[in-house]
């Protein structure tokens, strides 16, 4: 079930919400908790087991990491700890990757003649998600930054709560634990600030996104004798649009639906596209990975307190692991790898700070623009050799215009909501539309918030009802 589908809009939020309104309010997490499951399942079918078992198993480790027992072993707790975080990157390891793997050993059997089988398993729909939460929850407890949830709604409403099951944003239970007791009293309030946010998002994602979708698609399908300079450059930028759109279209609608249930998820982007270098990209795309990632893998290996070499190695396993998270092909890695190497290289020169001419931050705003937009590249191609075609294309100019398929794709609507969600994204860093239009009272807001939930929903739901939505882009992940 998507957030864009007609099922959600009309029939699945409408009855959560009224009966949320009308259902005692000790009672927000169990109908949370069981409105989640039933949208998980929805779409995961069978495997909501696998989702279950791992909230078990999390659940009952628990209690055992906290600090302070009377019973606690340090050295138990840290067996309990490596146990339950083995088995939680087991489960991912199996069902995201082990295909892939068994795919590149039969590759290498075939060279000698030998057959391997390889494995084909159903990713289980938001995996990569649920895993860090179940490792953040262990480990924020073993460290004694929280306790342990006894009461399984709340733990189940954590893990579970919908909007951010599936693609995130990733909450980290240090960010989210002192909430799940609450019963907020001002339910129509939560509401009213969380409604625009959602309608934001969904305009985000149905208008720009789905819109820019064909035109990407066929760009990235041309093969490789028809592929172009303008073809290149036409699915590189309308990737780069669709993809931001469509996740931070998702992120926008997920805060603002946890606004709405009476929780306060974790911002995810903050106009990356406006960035000056890769080092404050990554501090305002899918920043709740960055977190992620920053608390529980770069700092304990040592961050940047031991030299630069092991910042720097640190960096290197941090960026590898983040483009395998994505998705088990090579072409992630390497994109992981081409923004981590990018990193390294700023930190080297000094060049991971803004210049404070103007001038001279257009430039870099306009060449870390020109890297992000190179490294999507390699994120959307089916393999790295599609990848490696299209970014000749982007670097030859050629002036062979587009291909008849390409050319049917890019309608006049279809080029005007590009040029505008180009705008978009040029226009300077601040403020940021989602928090503003959740928390800001002045006029410009009010006026962004009518002419959003009455011209632009009503758009986008004409838009929904017609069929044309798609999945988004990172339930795949």
């Amino acid at each position: 079930m998507s957030f864009a589908s007609p099922l959600f809009l009309w029939f699945f939020m409408p009855l959560l919400l009224a009966a949320l309104l009308t259902t005692p309010r000790t009672w927000r997490n169990g109908v949370v908790a069981v409105a989640s499951l039933i949208f998980y399942a929805s779409g995961a079918g069978g495997t909501t087991l696998l989702l279950l078992a791992c909230m078990v198993v999390n659940y009952l480790a628990g209690p055992r990491l906290e600090v302070g027992r009377e019973d606690a072993d340090p050295a138990l707790r840290k067996k309990i700890l490596l146990g339950v975080i083995g088995f939680d990157l087991a489960v991912l390891v199996v069902w995201k990757y082990l295909g892939f793997a068994t795919e590149q050993l039969a590759a290498i059997a075939g060279v000698v003649g030998a057959d391997l089988p390889v494995v084909h398993l159903a990713l289980p729909i938001g995996i990569s998600f649920y895993t860090f939460h179940h490792i953040s929850y262990v480990v924020d407890i073993y460290r004694g930054e929280r306790t342990a949830l006894r009461d399984p709604v709340s733990f189940i409403t954590y893990i579970a709560m919908f909007p951010q099951l599936v693609a995130g944003p990733i909450v980290r239970y240090r960010e989210i634990s002192d909430q799940l007791p609450q019963q907020r009293t001002h339910r129509l309030d939560d509401i009213a600030a969380g409604f625009p946010r959602f309608a934001l998002g969904l305009c985000k994602k149905v208008i720009i996104a789905d819109s820019l979708a064909p035109l990407v698609d066929a760009c990235f399908a041309t093969p490789s004798h028809e592929m172009t300079f303008s073809i290149a450059w036409l699915g590189a930028i309308g990737y780069s649009l669709q993809l931001y759109f469509d996740f931070s279209g998702y992120s926008d609608m997920a805060i603002g639906l946890g606004r709405m249930l009476g929780f306060r998820l974790p911002e995810n982007f903050a106009r990356p596209y406006s960035s000056v270098t890769i080092t404050e990209f990554w501090r305002r795309w899918h920043m709740s990975l960055s977190r992620w990632f920053r608390d529980y893998v770069y700092i304990p290996l040592g961050g940047n307190r031991h030299g630069v070499g092991k910042t720097y190695r640190n960096l290197g396993i941090v960026f590898v692991l983040t483009g395998f998270w994505h998705g088990a092909n090579w072409t992630f890695l390497v994109w992981g790898l081409f923004h981590g190497a990018l990193l390294v290289v700023e930190r080297g020169f000094g060049w991971d700070s803004a210049p404070e001419r103007k001038n001279a931050r257009l430039a870099r705003r306009a060449l870390t623009m020109l890297l992000v937009v190179i490294g999507w590249v390699f994120f959307r191609s089916a393999d790295l050799g599609k990848a490696l075609v299209m970014l000749g294309h982007l670097l030859l100019p050629d002036f062979s215009g587009v291909s008849d398929a390409v050319s049917a794709a890019t309608t006049n609507q279809r080029l005007a909501i590009l040029v505008v969600a180009l705008v978009i994204v040029v226009l300077p860093t601040s403020p940021v539309s989602g928090p503003y239009l959740e928390s800001s009272r002045d006029k410009i807001a009010n006026v962004a918030r009518i002419s959003l939930m009455t011209v632009g929903l009503a758009y986008a739901a004409i838009l929904v009802a017609g069929g044309t939505f798609s999945p988004f882009l990172y339930y795949q992940f």
